[in-house]
């Protein structure tokens, strides 16, 4: 169905990285292209000033790690590491890369959600491509 597929990820126990990626295999094309994607907030300056840059980049380096690792599960995936918010740097990648099929982890919506929104919805309203919700 799909050639090119983005499976972002994060590292929480509410979102289940397993499940997308059985999904993302199921609706591949033969020969399908996967990206596993894990954007990192950015972290507000006021705050960053007082992190070492050492720390900084030991905590990017542990995230790309395990990036590498979750993507295993998959076939010749490629990883991606991005930062700002989430579901803006989902939908961007997405646009700017080809991908014809987003596969997001999504949790059950909770009061927090009727203010801010969740970042499964905002690709789910903004995407250009077709998107997959894994709950």
């Amino acid at each position: 169905m799909y050639a090119s597929i983005l499976i972002p990820i994060i590292f929480d126990d509410e979102h289940d990285s397993a499940a997308s990626f059985r999904a993302a295999k199921a609706l591949a094309d033969e020969g399908a292209t996967f990206t596993v994607l894990h954007v990192m907030e950015s972290i507000p300056t006021y705050v960053a000033n007082d992190i070492s840059s050492e720390i900084l980049a030991k905590s990017r380096q542990e995230v790309k790690t395990a990036l590498a690792k979750a993507a295993e599960a998959l076939p010749n995936a490629k990883t991606e590491l991005a930062s700002g918010h989430a579901g803006r740097a989902i939908l961007d990648y997405a646009e700017s890369h080809g991908i014809d099929c987003i596969i997001i982890a999504s949790h059950l919506p909770g009061f927090a959600n009727l203010l801010l929104g969740s970042t499964a919805d905002r690709v789910v309203r903004h995407a250009k491509c077709s998107v997959h919700v894994i709950r």
